[in-house]
Parts: C-alpha cells; sequence; structure tokens
C-alpha cells in the first residue's frame, strides 16, 4: 500500500500528451511523464485495501501495494525488484498494455483507480536512466540449449526467463530485426523501436544469441533445429487476418492492417519498407491524400487511424459491426473486471481527428473503370433482438480510396514450421498445447500462437509460464522457476 489515506487526499494524475497537432507531424513517442514527486505522489494514492484485486487483474500477476507502496516511499530500487520479478518488461506493457489492472482496483469502485500504467512505467524508465538496468549473466550454464522460434514478446519473455535458468537460448526471428509485433505491428509513436532495442541489447549481453532473418520452415530447416536443440518453444504470432469476403474485395486499395502498419514501421526504421512480414514483396500502401476507411474497431484499427493521419489521409472512417458500447459500467461488466470492448473507449489515436461509427456492415467495395477503389456499400445493423439484422433503406456508399481491414486474426500459419513439426492444432486453428507442451515431444508453443490474438501483457505472461514447462521438462522436475520470479532467478542461479 501507498499512504493509508492517500486515495481521499490527492487527485488520479497520469502521464500526459502532447497537443495533438504538434504529435501528428512525425512518429515520435509523445507521452509527457509526471516528475518524480508526481509519481511518489500516485504511489502514495495506493490504499490498505486487504484484497488487492488488481493482482488477479493482471495477467502477470504484478505485485502492485508493493511497488506503489515503494514508490511512494522513494525506495525506487525496492520498487523495480518487484517490478521486474513478475514482469520483464515493464517498458513494454508500460506504453501498450489496458491497463487490466487498473479496472480492477479497489480504489476504482466509486473513485479514479490508482495510476497503476503511469507509476510502472516511471519506475523501469528511472531504472534505464540511472544505469539500474544492468546485465547479469547467469553464472552457471546447464548444457541445455533451447530454440525460440519468434521474437514477439511472448518469444522475448521465454527466451529471458530460460536464459535465467542458465540454459543457452537462441531465439530465431524470420525479419531483419528483433520484436515480432512490437516492433512491426505497433505504431513507432506508441512504442519507439529503440526502446525495444534496447532491451535486446541487454538480453543479448546476458547470452541470449537472437538470429535474424531465420525463418524456420523456409531457410533455416527443421531438421536442423531438431537435431541442435534440448527444447524448441513456438512463439510466432497469430499472423494469418480475417478476412471480409464480399464482392470488389480483391485487387488494389483493400489491405490487412498489418501490412499496412507492417510496411510504414519498416519505413520509418529505414529499413526496405514493401515487404510484410514473412518477407514477401508487396505494393506500397500509403494514406496520403486519401480517405481512408478502416474496418475494425479495436486496437489495431486504431493504429491504423493514427498512422493514416499521419501520413497526410484526407480523411479517416472507422466503423465496427459490434453496436456502440455504454460509456460506463453495466451489469455485464461490473467491477473488478476489465471491461475491455465492452465499455467505449477513445484512443489517442481516434482523438486525433477520426471520425467513428458503429452497427455497420460492409456489403461491396465498390471501383472505378480502372479498378481503384471509389468507396464501399455499407448497410446499418439492429442489434436490439442480440443478433445483426440489416436495417430495410439504410444502404448506402462510403466515399474512400483506401480500405484497411482491422478484423483481427484467425490464426498462426501452418505452411512451413508447424506443418512440417507435425504439431496438432485446435478447433480454431491454434497449436494445441496442454501446459504449454505441444503434441510433439520437446516441442512447446506460447503466446498468440497458443491461445490466439490477445495482449502484449497475457504474451509476456505466456512465455514466463511456457519457460517455467520447458525448465522443467529439461531438468526433470519443478526447478526455481516455478516461483516465476525473475529476481529469484537472478539471486538463485
Amino acid at each position: 500500500m501507498g499512504k493509508e489515506t492517500g486515495f481521499k487526499e490527492f487527485d488520479r494524475k497520469t502521464f500526459g500528451y502532447k497537443p495533438v497537432e504538434e504529435r501528428i507531424k512525425g512518429y515520435n513517442e509523445f507521452l509527457v511523464p509526471l516528475t518524480q514527486g508526481e509519481v511518489e505522489t500516485q504511489g502514495a494514492r495506493c490504499m490498505n485495501c486487504g484484497v488487492p484485486f488488481c493482482h488477479s487483474g493482471c495477467p502477470l500477476g504484478n505485485i502492485i501495494p508493493d511497488f506503489n507502496d515503494h514508490v511512494y516511499k522513494g525506495k525506487w530500487p525496492k520498487a523495480l525488484e518487484s517490478l521486474r520479478s513478475t514482469n520483464n518488461f515493464p517498458e513494454f506493457t508500460g506504453r501498450v498494455c489496458p491497463a487490466p489492472c487498473e479496472s480492477a482496483c479497489v480504489v476504482g469502485i466509486n473513485k479514479p483507480p490508482v495510476a497503476i500504467k503511469t507509476v510502472e512505467l516511471a519506475i523501469v524508465e528511472h531504472a534505464w536512466a540511472n544505469g539500474m538496468m544492468e546485465a547479469k549473466p547467469p553464472r552457471k550454464r546447464t548444457g541445455k540449449k533451447v530454440a525460440v522460434i519468434g521474437s514477439g514478446p511472448a518469444g522475448l519473455a521465454a527466451a529471458d526467463q530460460l536464459n535465467k535458468a542458465g540454459h543457452s537460448v537462441t531465439v530465431f526471428e524470420r525479419a531483419e530485426k528483433v520484436g515480432g509485433l512490437l516492433r512491426y505491428g505497433i505504431p513507432d509513436f506508441k512504442l519507439d523501436k529503440n526502446v525495444v532495442q534496447r532491451r535486446a541489447d541487454l538480453m543479448a549481453a546476458e547470452g541470449v544469441e537472437f538470429r535474424t532473418l531465420a525463418n524456420v520452415g523456409v531457410n533455416v530447416p527443421v531438421s536442423e533445429i531438431q537435431r541442435n536443440f534440448d527444447a524448441i518453444v513456438l512463439s510466432g504470432g497469430s499472423t494469418q487476418p480475417r478476412d471480409l469476403p464480399i464482392p470488389g474485395r480483391e485487387g488494389d486499395g483493400v489491405h490487412p492492417a498489418m501490412e499496412f502498419l507492417s510496411q510504414n514501421n519498416h519505413r520509418v526504421a529505414k529499413l526496405e519498407g514493401t515487404r510484410n512480414q514473412r518477407g514477401e514483396k508487396i505494393q506500397e500502401i500509403l494514406a496520403t491524400g486519401k480517405r481512408v476507411l478502416v474496418i475494425g474497431g479495436g486496437d489495431t484499427g486504431s493504429d491504423c487511424v493514427g498512422t493514416s493521419i499521419r501520413q497526410g489521409a484526407k480523411s479517416v472512417l472507422q466503423v465496427e459491426l459490434l453496436p456502440k458500447p455504454p460509456e460506463t459500467r453495466t451489469d455485464k461488466t461490473p467491477w473488478p473486471t476489465h471491461p475491455g470492448p465492452a465499455m467505449l473507449s477513445t484512443s489517442t489515436s481516434q482523438s486525433e481527428g477520426c471520425e467513428r461509427d458503429w452497427s455497420v456492415a460492409s456489403k461491396e467495395v465498390l471501383r472505378d473503370e480502372k479498378g481503384a477503389v471509389k468507396g464501399v456499400r455499407a448497410v446499418k445493423l439492429d442489434w436490439s433482438k442480440g443478433r445483426p439484422e440489416e436495417i430495410a433503406g439504410s444502404e448506402y456508399v462510403i466515399e474512400c480510396e483506401l480500405v484497411l481491414l482491422a478484423m483481427g486474426f484467425l490464426h498462426p500459419e501452418h505452411k512451413g514450421l508447424l506443418d512440417q513439426l507435425g504439431v496438432e492444432k485446435d478447433e480454431r486453428g491454434n497449436v494445441k498445447a496442454k501446459d504449454y507442451a505441444t503434441t510433439v515431444d520437446g516441442v512447446f508453443a506460447a503466446g498468440d500462437m497458443r491461445r490466439g490474438q490477445s495482449l502484449v501483457v497475457w504474451a509476456i505472461s505466456e512465455g514466463r509460464e511456457c519457460a517455467r514447462a520447458v525448465d522443467t521438462w529439461l531438468n526433470g522436475s519443478p526447478s526455481f522457476l516455478s516461483a516465476k520470479a525473475s529476481s529469484l532467478c537472478e539471486a538463485k542461479v
């Protein structure tokens, strides 16, 4: 806890944002951090609640009252120790996590919740700025070798934990740079890629080996991985996008959201920007001067909005199939549950100049005589009976020149790695893995590849738990990784 009466004495304050007109001129992060004193005051708002529901609200089980209390008392090294004991990468979650912990905060029952996410980010950035994030390689090596395939948040978390346990870890990444979704899916204005690189550099200094442009199952034989490693962790993403099978869909001007976002991230990083995540050549996608329609109301769609605005789109409209959610909790989203998309929220990108509409079904992509997109024929939906019904006479045309499909992802790519390994898949097309172990001996799975598309914080949790399963399998019995604390790992290796 922080100060026992702090939640009554101090108002909630989070990091701010630079003005819209300033931040949309480029792709730099636009957070305005609090001062050290302001952060310590926010730590003071953590009350003596008895049962900290924030623990269960966080997929990582972060020990939130502890680090809030340490921050309040100015004990920043202790705060870092508490935070790192459960979260390998607070610099990622502090930027892109929707903070389900705050939805579960007891103060949030009738007051604004503790600014947990703001405090978390402040702790880790204070640590980086003050030389506290030093490489700590394990003192002993077990002689066991683990291949981690995929360097997104799940793969990095698994690699970090397994390396701390003394195993020799090699991470295989098919793209040019390490980070997966963190580098190629999330725009730079939400997560600066230097933040990703400094973490990868720290892991490398601790002994993790990274092999990029290594597409296992394509230019790296699966047999080579099986021959040279004692265990394999599959941590690729859920990369197969959900498509929109309507007339006019095929052809230029209609693109999956991740192709648009990945290409722009390549461009910002001055890498070759006309390749997708699989390294395949694709046509350049630009929103400049166009009316953009984003179909899908989630985070990926929001990222398309912010990127389109920065590219100089003429206008941006984001539509959602589902009805407009309520602005407050309802009986279906009681405290301490995280309401997620069931409660209306406005992202920073949406606040930059995007129009939004709900209960919209797209019927046909309209094209001119040259085949270029000129609009989408749509219809409004009635959800009053709990299912969508088209409203008679409500058809209309959304004029646009670029359509971005941000409707989620189905499952990981099957061709290549997964088919060659012969792992079983579940009914959704994800890798079937009970307690993270697949149906192939010595092969484990974590993250979106196992559970389906989800949050970065869930991916980190999956990576940590998968590492524990791998470590137990390699050792023949549970080891200190079962404590789920990276600080304990450092102390006991």
